[in-house]
């Protein structure tokens, strides 16, 4: 269950993020890669349909939008289904090296977020073949050159400077 102090840890990834991030399933993988990079604020992750996954960030979110801190919008897909686009409302000097992290992955395409992040935990859990196992897991998504566009964008991540570095892929 997540309190006042996730929801303000929620809040300050949205506003380190340059105040905008476009769907839940890329502040769960932000969320992810923080964590991983010794940037976080402490949410535990697990894995989920969509890659690692955290149920205190989910409900910290919420948290934070019903105490205003982050504002939700709800937008429909051209497909049809809904996604949600979180707006900082708090102020405060993000930390440059969290700043410059975030960066590459706001702006990411999504599914290449996912598949990174996919990537990276399996890492974390001794995967022997992260990258193989994300293709055997997520074909789909994938295809199309997606994966290799995920580890360029993982390389990106991994050569920032962070308190801890990415696991080795």
């Amino acid at each position: 269950m997540a309190g006042i102090d996730h929801a303000h840890r929620a809040a300050e990834i949205v506003r380190d993020a340059g105040g905008i991030i476009v769907g839940r399933t890329r502040l769960q993988k932000i969320g992810f890669f923080l964590e991983a990079a010794g940037l976080g604020s402490g949410f535990p992750f697990r894995y989920k349909h969509y890659g690692p996954y955290s149920e205190v960030l989910a409900s910290a979110a919420q948290h934070a939008v019903a105490l205003r801190l982050i504002k939700e919008q709800e937008s429909v897909a051209n497909w049809g289904s809904l996604y949600s686009t979180f707006f900082s409302q708090i102020g405060g000097n993000p930390d440059p090296a969290r700043t410059r992290f975030l960066e590459l992955m706001r702006n990411a395409d999504a599914v290449e977020l996912e598949l990174a992040a996919t990537a990276a935990y399996l890492a974390t859990e001794q995967w022997p073949d992260p990258w193989n196992e994300t293709r055997r897991r997520k074909p789909d998504k994938a295809a199309g050159g997606r994966l290799e566009r995920a580890r360029a964008l993982y390389a990106k991540l991994s050569a920032t400077s962070t308190p801890r570095p990415l696991p080795h892929l």
